[in-house]
């Protein structure tokens, strides 16, 4: 990726410019068998999608902070890197109460409700799907209402890297701080350089979760198989995956 990339949105279209049909996200969900393999084009759009959502949708601004309810999945990546494209504060596990907009998946639907902003629930299942029949009752159906925003994003404002743009396990980071911790974090991480390939089953309520599960890969031009419920997992599973998905480091 480039030096010069201050934010994590900086990282994604540099990584589109780079090579937009390469791997980046590969996700495993080891309790329902899922699995979803998203390209940086792929990624790309989602994000621009979601983006256009908490701008318009949400009227979310710069500054204002949006709590993230949600475990190591792709959808958090996704609202992970939208949320700093947008300039808004991802809060990992935040307190709804203090939050200016929620994003919750199942588990945490009843928490979620503290928050008095706007609230979008996320199902998880296999490939994305809505409620059925309808969503949990105060939540909007993110699966229904991110695929009628647009493919194309441009914030309203410019976002400002040195501006609060994540909080994880109590520590805050600019969204300057992410990309450089990310590209510090590469080469530990055994992410070398481009088609290096992570296997992360750590989860997203550490830095180290998010760096191994997204802003790592995203900084150094690899890409990352995230795998959820990797505990029930045999080693010989296990070692088959790292073979056919031709991973090449493994954090757990």
């Amino acid at each position: 990726m480039n030096a010069t990339d201050r934010t994590p949105a900086d990282l994604l279209r540099s990584a589109l410019a780079a090579d937009p049909a390469r791997p980046l996200v590969t996700f495993y969900d080891d309790a329902t068998g899922e699995r979803v393999e998203l390209s940086v084009a792929t990624f790309a759009n989602w994000v621009a999608k979601t983006s256009n959502l908490l701008q318009d949708g949400m009227s979310a601004e710069p500054g204002e902070r949006v709590a993230l309810l949600l475990p190591a999945h792709w959808q958090t990546a996704v609202w992970l890197v939208a949320c700093s494209s947008v300039g808004v504060v991802a809060d990992m596990g935040g307190d709804p109460s203090r939050a200016d907009h929620v994003v919750a998946g199942p588990g945490s639907f009843e928490a979620g409700l503290a928050c008095g902003g706007e609230r979008y629930a996320l199902s998880l299942a296999p490939l994305g799907r809505r409620f059925v029949p309808s969503p949990p009752a105060g939540y909007a159906d993110y699966a229904v209402e991110v695929p009628t925003y647009g493919d194309r994003f441009v914030p309203y404002a410019a976002v400002d890297a040195e501006a609060p743009a994540l909080v994880v396990a109590g520590a805050e980071f600019s969204g300057a701080e992410v990309a450089e911790r990310a590209r510090g974090d590469a080469a530990g991480l055994g992410l070398t350089g481009p088609g290096a390939r992570l296997l992360s089953g750590l989860s997203y309520d550490t830095w180290e979760g998010l760096s191994a599960g997204l802003y790592g890969p995203l900084a150094s031009g690899g890409s990352v198989v995230l795998c959820r419920n990797l505990e029930g997992v045999g080693e010989e599973t296990l070692a088959k995956r790292v073979e056919s998905e031709r991973v090449t480091a493994t954090v757990r």
